[in-house]
């Protein structure tokens, strides 16, 4: 059976547009919004995690109802990054795999 919805960037970021458009909230997502949304979401995935340990931490998963948010919020952090490309021009594989590049060049192995 075929996946109605594959997971590649550009089908993730065309459901995105979708639903956005199918609420008329494209008028939103100004790079400022989105920007301003993704810090918001970020924040709520750092919440989480504020006063945990670093044991505490790397064990987060092992929780069904902690990990269920942490996977939430990691989901609201990439699709407003991946909004945010779209209305940018950006392509985000790209810009990650040349920052990879830079910092290979940057920070070289001893």
């Amino acid at each position: 059976m075929t996946d109605p919805h594959p997971l590649d960037v550009a089908t993730l970021q065309r459901r995105l547009a979708e639903f956005a458009a199918a609420r008329d909230w494209q008028q939103y997502h100004t790079p400022k919004n989105l920007v301003a949304a993704l810090s918001v979401e970020a924040s709520e995935l750092v919440e989480i995690f504020q006063w945990l340990t670093p044991e505490e931490s790397a064990g987060v998963m092992a929780d069904p109802d902690t990990a269920h948010r942490v996977t939430d919020e990691v989901a609201d952090v990439l699709a407003y990054l991946l909004q945010l490309c779209e209305v940018l021009g950006i392509d985000p594989l790209a810009a990650l795999d040349a920052k990879i590049d830079r910092n290979e060049r940057r920070f070289p192995l001893p």
